[in-house]
């Protein structure tokens, strides 16, 4: 088996040329789980996989990460075959300010009788979930206000930050084995995205030869931080994933 990381999108809520910040983990070339969810991102998702995600992990609740869920609820509540069974991962704290943010519109379909949840799976978690055999942990970031914005980790293989500022005591408990990280980064930091010089300010050496930048603010921006020596994504870009640890990897009986 193999593992990918496909970037989606990798600009921030500015850089629409970009692409809304999200991507998919791959196993053996197919979706296996997509993290958030924007605006344009189920039609960039659509266009390579040729169907909707059948499972979605949402780091907070920004439009620019969960702005295509809308969309989604419709193409999933009128599909027989896909309602009830699209799964959305997100972290307990998140639950009531995605409901305010894009459960809450009165009526969600004007002949009434829906609910927004009732296209979905929504599954709330804390320390984190299991998917497909796999465990990913889950982590808060730095972003805007506590509690709001949670990042993903599956061990020994990768961790998605999500929007944040530099977490180098996060880090150092889920990037310790080897781990792309995928981490936000802008040129210049703000107080709700890092900057390269944050980051370098931030972060050990070993950690920060293992970065792998995006939700930046344009090309101009991503030729800058590669001319400081980093590795940025781009647009549409599949990254080979060392595979997990078997410690969150399901052991199956031999009787299964």
């Amino acid at each position: 088996m193999s593992l990918a990381l496909r970037f989606l999108g990798v600009g921030n809520a500015q850089a629409v040329e970009l692409g809304s910040a999200n991507a998919v983990i791959e196993r053996d070339g197919q979706p296996l789980l997509m993290i958030d969810c924007g605006p344009d991102a189920l039609t960039v998702y659509t266009a390579r996989y040729g169907k909707a995600p059948k499972a979605i992990y949402l780091t907070h609740a920004h439009m620019d990460h969960v702005g295509g869920l809308e969309r989604l609820f419709f193409s999933t509540y009128f599909n027989t075959e896909m309602r009830g069974r699209v799964r959305l991962y997100a972290h307990a704290a998140l639950i009531p300010i995605l409901q305010s943010r894009v459960a809450d519109y009165p009526e969600v379909l004007a002949e009434g009788g829906a609910n927004f949840w009732d296209a979905f799976q929504l599954i709330a978690c804390s320390r984190g979930f299991w998917h497909e055999g796999l465990w990913f942990d889950i982590f808060p970031t730095r972003h805007h206000a506590p509690m709001t914005s949670f990042g993903l980790s599956l061990r020994a293989s990768m961790v998605w930050t999500g929007d944040t500022r530099p977490i180098p005591e996060i880090l150092s408990c889920h990037a310790g084995s080897g781990e792309i990280v995928a981490h936000d980064c802008v040129l210049h930091g703000n107080p709700s995205h890092s900057g390269i010089e944050d980051i370098e300010r931030e972060y050990p050496a070993e950690l920060r030869e293992r970065l792998l930048l995006y939700h930046y603010g344009s090309l101009e921006e991503a030729g800058k931080l590669r001319e400081r020596g980093y590795r940025v994504a781009d647009r549409g870009e599949a990254v080979e994933l060392a595979w997990p640890h078997e410690s969150v990897v399901l052991k199956k009986a031999d009787n299964v």
